[in-house]
């Protein structure tokens, strides 16, 4: 009796360890733009051979990363394409609306359905594959750049902050 209560814990160790060994890296992307943070925080996924974009359905969303939903914390109003995003928390994801066309959807973080902007993302073709995906956040003074990149595939958007 004194072995298997012994062993139990043991075991529930070495499947907590388990689970967590496999799960994948988060990420930050942080920039200042107009003096204020803007951060992104994410799921760093591996393709690990496979072609994770160019296997997403036509408008299925996708949460742009991989475990935790990736959230946008910003101390400024941004501006993307004509929409504004008022300073505050957000749950981000992206929809494939067309075959070689993406969107960015922002929706409040406390209630991840109500949708305040979709963004229309650029695609470009990467000079190297990006094995582990990649936001990245450039600013400079009032503009800021946002970019994924994940295999050969690159998508951006810009905006503006006040």
């Amino acid at each position: 009796m004194l072995k298997r209560a012994l062993l139990f814990p043991a075991l529930v160790g070495l499947s907590a360890a388990t689970a967590f060994a496999q799960a994948n890296p988060r990420g930050e992307a942080k920039a200042s733009v107009s003096g204020k943070t803007v951060a992104i925080e994410y799921g760093r996924p591996s393709l690990k051979g496979r072609d994770m974009l160019g296997q997403a359905e036509v408008g299925q969303a996708w949460r742009m990363g991989a475990d935790s939903a990736t959230t946008l914390n910003t101390e400024a109003d941004l501006t993307f394409d004509g929409t504004t995003v008022p300073k505050g928390s957000y749950v981000l994801r992206a929809t494939k609306v067309a075959a070689d066309k993406w969107q960015l959807n922002v929706h409040k973080q406390d209630e991840a359905k109500t949708k305040v902007a979709d963004v229309p993302l650029t695609p470009t073709k990467l000079p190297a594959s990006v094995e582990t995906f990649t936001i990245d956040l450039a600013g400079q003074q009032e503009k800021g750049k946002l970019s994924l990149k994940w295999g050969t595939t690159g998508l951006e958007t810009s905006f503006t902050a006040k």
